[in-house]
């Protein structure tokens, strides 16, 4: 087969304990999925969960022990960290059980859902969709995938990011409003899973702006540290 231009590189992440790469298919985000959050958000409540997508390309894996680095994008003047659980899903379906969910995760690591939180609110006023506030270049960082029989514990991790080594954002993954399961079977409802789909699982409360030069460190307990500087 020929093309008429040379295919972009497959997005590939790190994985903890392996020289081989989880390749990445589609970026899922749950909205509000942590109750304090949706309230700083101006909402309340166990609200149906929510999907929004960022391009694959939008991935920047970041290696263990290592800073990556993000542009501050164009457009914004009010450039906003989420710091997010990762799932990343190893075997494919539709109509996930929550009970079964675990058959289909590969590993978890630490991510970020950078946002223009400016744009974003502008879409919301005019009812538009949130596309140039979430799903920008370079908008979705990831640490290395931890593989999941490693991190048993994982629904009952810290969750936190430090910017400037202050707190910014530090909660628990056990106030997922639906948790890891639950969030599987509504997505799998409305999309086909497959193999290298990424899920960005909802960000606790303290969203806040970051600029040039802030370095944000983001912990999930368990799983490796994503560090990640804005240049």
């Amino acid at each position: 087969m020929s093309f008429v231009f040379s295919p972009a590189a497959v997005v590939s992440v790190p994985v903890v304990g392996s020289a081989a790469r989880f390749p990445v298919r589609r970026v899922y985000c749950v909205g509000r999925n942590y109750e304090e959050h949706a309230k700083e958000m101006g909402f309340t409540g166990r609200e149906p969960p929510f999907f929004f997508l960022k391009p694959a390309d939008a991935v920047v894996p970041v290696e263990a022990g290592q800073t990556g680095q993000i542009a501050y994008p164009t457009l914004t003047k009010n450039f906003h960290h989420e710091i997010e659980l990762v799932v990343a899903i190893g075997t494919g379906g539709s109509h996930i059980q929550a009970a079964d969910a675990h058959k289909h995760i590969f590993g978890y690591a630490v991510g970020l859902d950078m946002t223009r939180r400016d744009l974003q609110g502008e879409m919301k006023k005019q009812g538009r969709p949130w596309c140039i506030g979430k799903a920008f270049d370079q908008s979705a960082p990831i640490g290395p995938i931890t593989p999941a029989a490693q991190v048993p514990d994982v629904a009952q991790a810290e969750i936190a990011v430090q910017v400037g080594g202050v707190d910014r954002q530090r909660s628990n993954v056990s106030k997922l409003i639906w948790n890891i399961g639950e969030t599987i079977e509504h997505l799998s409802a409305a999309w086909e899973l497959q193999p290298g789909d990424l899920i960005y699982t909802g960000t606790p409360e303290g969203v806040a702006a970051v600029v040039v030069g802030d370095v944000m460190v983001g912990t999930v307990a368990g799983l490796e540290t994503l560090t990640v500087k804005v240049v």
